[in-house]
């Protein structure tokens, strides 16, 4: 991912303020900048590096700053960057792994309004929206909503009902998804491929939805965390191939998959017996076995033949480095 300051939105794409019912310079200065830094011996350094930058919304008037969560797991310190210049030291206070929304606080005032809850219902399929980034126009995207589906990661992470957006935004991490009265709508996640009349393939981006975080946002601004029991997480990357099967891509650091002996490559045929031929179906199957800590019987195919084995499940957070205290 680029850094946010060396890249700029072609003027013809940027979005237009004679065209929008609201103060789009307004609202845009909610966007701020997010820089990371992040412990070498943090366990999710190696896969997503240890200087992070993004993007995070204000959506509160004390400093509470929404992002996606990726960008400050394990962060040891946290930077806070307004279009104005403002740098302000932030405080992790909670990255939600089911959402895949992250919470920081801005430890001084930022002196930026907040931006609005909407309602996710409003990134209708067609629908226009703006992809803002911090920095304003010349960092934002005008787009529309061009799919509003499921969508499965690698990672051991589900989404119901994912905003997806077209064109791309370049630096995708964190931007503030922004409806037609200026409201929050979604937080920038991915940038993903998506095939096109012709057989071109097409960058579009996906959002997490902000209706996912009214239901958890006082739980993780009081506890940090959901007050739903911890998912069971195997600590592995999986795939699906062209013949419906969910594959082994890897494996993180040192965590329940690895210490069961699973290989990249092995297949993942069933859950507690229960058939999967998707990652969503691989996801739902393991998550309703119990929560996190229980063990997961699987059935694995390597290098054709089929044997059953447990694996203790755990709850991801006690892998990753606590946020430090300012």
């Amino acid at each position: 991912m680029q850094s946010p300051d060396d890249w700029q939105i072609p003027p013809e794409f940027q979005p237009d303020p004679d065209l929008l019912d609201y103060d789009l310079d307004r609202a845009l200065a909610s966007v701020v900048s997010l820089r990371a830094s992040i412990p070498d011996d943090a366990f999710t350094a190696e896969t997503l590096g240890t200087q992070r930058a993004g993007h995070g919304a204000v959506i509160r008037d004390d400093g509470l700053v929404l992002t996606i969560g990726y960008l400050i797991a394990e962060a040891s310190e946290i930077w806070l960057t307004t279009s104005h210049g403002r740098a302000v030291q932030g405080h992790v206070l909670a990255y939600d792994y089911d959402s895949g929304f992250g919470l920081v606080q801005a430890l001084a005032p930022l002196g930026v309004p907040a931006l609005p809850l909407g309602n996710s219902r409003n990134a209708a399929l067609g629908a226009q929206v703006v992809v803002g980034g911090s920095g304003g126009r010349a960092h934002s995207l005008a787009g529309q909503v061009m799919a509003r589906q499921e969508f499965a990661g690698y990672w051991e992470y589900l989404l119901e009902d994912a905003i997806f957006t077209m064109p791309a935004h370049p630096n995708w991490g964190g931007t503030a998804l922004l409806g037609s009265r200026g409201e929050l709508l979604g937080i920038g996640s991915l940038q993903l491929q998506s095939s096109a009349p012709g057989g071109r393939v097409m960058p579009i981006n996906m959002s997490v939805p902000i209706d996912a975080l009214k239901p958890i946002l006082d739980d993780l601004l009081t506890n940090g965390r959901s007050s739903a029991a911890p998912r069971p997480w195997l600590g592995l990357f999986a795939t699906e191939d062209d013949r419906d099967r969910v594959v082994l891509a890897g494996l993180a650091g040192d965590g329940p998959a690895k210490r069961a002996e699973l290989r990249a490559g092995d297949v993942l045929r069933a859950v507690a017996g229960k058939p999967v031929h998707s990652l969503a179906s691989f996801y739902r199957a393991l998550w309703s076995v119990g929560p996190a800590g229980i063990d997961i019987p699987l059935t694995v195919e390597r290098e054709g033949d089929v044997f059953d084995l447990r694996v203790g499940s755990a709850d991801r957070s006690r892998f990753l480095k606590p946020a430090r205290l300012h």
